[in-house]
């Protein structure tokens, strides 16, 4: 019997063909993907969605511990609560992108076995569920800098703030490319999950997260540290939102150009993976 067909599914032959258009028409089930998160995640907690903001909140009183109290690290003349919490924010936003979108093959075959639907709307609703999380955090953070502000602390908001569209995009794109090429590479060699988390921690301590780039003396150093896609997007944020920061826009641009390699090579093995993941994973 002959009959006409809506929709054909057939296996992806060009790794090459993102076709990011069939994606849009799944924004529905990317939504339900996202209060899917938000409930598995906070379904039988005590604190529930507060975790967003007592997460940073405990963080940032650990490091103005250690690193401001102890080891004395400069914050450029910025109270140390409220600098390292204007690294903490963003820095939580892009590692749990990464950590969250490394894990889209094994959190949900269960799911890919079943049913088609394009498999890149997972990771997409990750990364929007994240942002959500960050914007919690963000209003938190600019609760306080306005407050401390109000009370003549040594910080100013400046027109670099209007950056901040751009710099949270471009750290959400960064942590989604990375953890695809990661959950990619894991369908075959699984040990590599067990690095993420390590991964990370390395990351960030070469991230302007708890230390001001400022205050790196040596040009090299300085140098490698700034080339990290991460930096720029911290050092912008805290020149934004407190008025102290290394705002080079060269280094921003490079950031950018790298975010959007990862994420097309991220894109491109990600499609070449999800053909054949079953029967390896």
């Amino acid at each position: 019997m002959k009959g006409t067909f809506d929709t054909l599914i057939t296996a992806k032959s060009n790794p090459f063909r993102l076709n990011l258009k069939e994606t849009t028409k799944y924004k529905d089930l990317i939504w339900l993907f996202v209060q899917r998160d938000f409930k598995t995640k906070y379904k039988q907690t005590i604190l529930g969605p507060l975790w967003f903001v007592i997460q940073p909140l405990l963080t940032t009183f650990i490091f103005t511990i250690v690193f401001g109290k102890i080891a004395k690290l400069s914050t450029d003349g910025v109270p140390q609560f409220l600098f390292y919490l204007a690294g903490n924010v963003p820095w939580l936003f892009f590692s749990s992108c990464l950590n969250r979108t490394s894990a889209t093959f094994y959190e949900n075959v269960r799911i890919f076995g079943r049913v088609y639907f394009p498999r890149i709307a997972v990771p997409i609703s990750t990364v929007i569920t994240c942002f959500f999380n960050f914007l919690i955090q963000f209003i938190m953070f600019v609760a306080i800098d306005i407050i401390l502000i109000l009370i003549g602390a040594n910080v100013q908001i400046t027109w670099y703030a209007m950056l901040f569209p751009l710099l949270i995009l471009q750290l959400g794109v960064l942590g989604m490319g990375v953890g695809i090429i990661i959950s990619s590479l894991t369908v075959k060699y699984r040990d590599l999950q067990v690095l993420v988390s390590f991964g990370v921690q390395l990351w960030m301590y070469i991230s302007p997260v708890v230390y001001s780039v400022a205050s790196i003396e040596n040009s090299t150093l300085k140098t490698l540290v700034m080339i990290n896609p991460v930096s720029p997007a911290i050092e912008f944020m805290r020149a934004g939102w407190l008025g102290v920061g290394t705002t080079n826009w060269m280094y921003l641009g490079i950031g950018l150009a790298v975010t959007a390699v990862i994420a097309f090579v991220g894109l491109v093995i990600f499609n070449k993976t999800e053909k054949n993941f079953m029967d390896k994973i």
